[in-house]
C-alpha cells in the first residue's frame, strides 16, 4: 500500500515532539512561525486527501460503453466462416467452458478465496463470504512487513472485461491509502482462476500501529460490483502468536 501521506505527517509530528523534549530555546515569533507552517502543511495534506477522495467519485461515475452485450455462444457464431478471425477468439478464449455458458448474457464472476502471503509465515486464509460489516480485527500483520495477495475467482456465463480489485484504508476517519489492481479480461472456465498481487510493505514506527478501516471492492468494466467487503486490520509491533484461520 502506499503510505506515504501517513509516514510524513508522522514525522512532522514526531520532529516536533523531539524538539520539545531536547529544550530548544526558539523565539516567539519564530515559534508561531513553524505552527502555522505545521497547520498550512496539514491543511495541504488533507486537501490532497479529499482531491484523492474526489478522484475515486469520478472514477466510479465512469463508466465504459462496451456495446451491447452479445452471449458468448453468439460472439463464437459471428464469422464463423473467416479462418483468421475463428482462430483469434479461440486463441482469445483459451479453455472456455462452453457447455456452462448458455445464452446468458451478464458474465458471473466469484471470489472464491482470498489470502494474505507473508515470506516465512503461515498464509493468513480470510474466509469467504463473510459478514457484510466483520466485528473485531479481520487480521493482524508486523510493522515493516512485506506481504502479497492472493485471491482466487471463478468466471462464468460470458467474458469478464476489465476485472479490477480496489481497497481503501483509513485511519482514524482519515484516508491513508487507495489502491487499485487490474486484474484484466477473462473468460469462463472450469478451472479458477488465480491472482497475486505485486509484493508490498507495511508502515513501520508508532504512528503507523493501530487499527485501520478498510473496503475492498472487486469491480468490472460495467461498474458492476462482484464482491465488497468493509473490515477491520491491526498493525503491530510483532506478529500475533496464532495467525487467523
Amino acid at each position: 500500500m502506499a503510505w506515504e501521506e501517513e509516514k510524513d505527517a508522522a514525522g512532522r509530528l514526531r520532529e516536533y515532539f523531539e524538539k520539545e523534549v531536547d529544550g530548544q530555546e526558539k523565539k516567539v515569533g519564530d515559534h508561531c512561525g513553524d505552527e502555522v507552517e505545521e497547520v498550512r502543511e496539514k491543511e495541504v495534506s488533507l486537501c490532497a486527501y479529499e482531491e484523492e477522495e474526489k478522484d475515486g467519485e469520478e472514477d466510479a461515475g465512469k463508466v465504459l460503453d462496451l456495446g451491447p452485450l452479445v452471449s458468448l455462444i453468439d460472439q463464437m457464431e459471428k464469422d464463423k466462416d473467416d479462418e483468421s478471425l475463428r482462430r483469434w477468439k479461440e486463441q482469445l478464449l483459451g479453455t472456455a467452458d462452453f457447455n456452462s455458458v448458455g445464452d446468458k448474457l451478464e458474465p458471473d464472476v466469484k471470489i472464491l478465496s482470498l489470502s494474505i502471503l507473508s515470506l516465512g509465515r503461515p498464509d493468513i486464509i480470510l474466509p469467504i463470504p463473510v459478514a457484510l460489516n466483520p466485528k473485531g480485527s479481520w487480521f493482524t500483520l508486523k510493522e515493516g512487513s512485506s506481504y502479497r495477495l492472493k485471491f482466487s475467482f471463478s468466471v462464468s456465463n460470458n467474458i469478464v472485461s476489465g476485472l479490477k480489485y480496489t481497497n481503501t484504508v483509513w485511519k482514524t476517519s482519515i484516508k491513508v491509502d487507495r489502491s487499485k489492481e487490474m486484474l484484466g479480461t477473462f473468460s469462463p472456465q472450469l478451472e479458477p482462476y488465480t491472482y497475486v498481487t505485486p509484493e508490498e510493505t507495511t508502515p513501520s514506527g508508532i504512528f503507523a500501529r493501530g487499527s485501520y478501516s478498510a473496503r475492498t471492492k472487486f469491480t468490472d468494466d460495467d461498474g458492476k460490483c462482484y464482491l465488497e467487503i468493509n473490515y477491520t486490520f491491526d498493525i503491530r509491533k510483532n506478529w500475533p502468536s496464532a495467525s487467523p484461520v
